[in-house]
């Protein structure tokens, strides 16, 4: 393109960008191998996570620290119980694993659901996304929100740690 500047004398536009240097990655994100390399160190992280939980006990004093809102205000909050959760669900003690609290063991089995759905894509070469609705985000609050209440009334002991 041509114009004119301030001192009327004719000036062309810079020559375009040259193109970016393709970047060679260690496996192409086109192979099986590459598509299931961030899976694979997700599932590495939780399943290192729950090895850990498992292997030390939370029922034990002084391995975990205690949850600040039991522990300021005697109350317990949706996560109070999650790693007792957690370790009774890797022994395969699914009612203590409910008992400790079952929205952990929802969202154990929401995650293996949702991890094997990615892989199963990946495998497939189809892109995943995760895009919860407001409506869903809602409402996975608002259960949140009554388990909690529920779990600190009086009648609601059974939901207890």
């Amino acid at each position: 393109m041509r114009g004119v500047n301030a001192d009327s004398r004719w000036v062309t536009s810079p020559p375009p960008a040259p193109p970016p240097t393709p970047r060679t990655p260690r496996t192409p994100p086109g192979t099986v191998l590459g598509r299931l390399a961030v899976p694979a160190g997700i599932l590495a992280a939780v399943a290192g996570a729950f090895a850990y939980v498992g292997t030390v006990d939370p029922n034990e004093p002084g391995h975990y620290p205690a949850c600040p809102l039991l522990r300021l205000t005697g109350l317990y909050c949706p996560g109070c119980g999650g790693l007792r959760s957690a370790h009774a669900f890797v022994h395969g003690d699914f009612a203590a694993a409910l008992h400790d609290n079952a929205p952990a063991v929802l969202g154990y089995l929401g995650f293996a659901v949702l991890w094997t759905v990615w892989v199963v894509r990946a495998v497939r070469g189809r892109p995943t996304r995760a895009e919860p609705t407001p409506a869903l985000l809602w409402t996975l609050g608002a259960i949140l929100a009554v388990f909690t209440v529920v779990r600190n009334l009086p009648f609601g002991g059974w939901l207890h740690p």
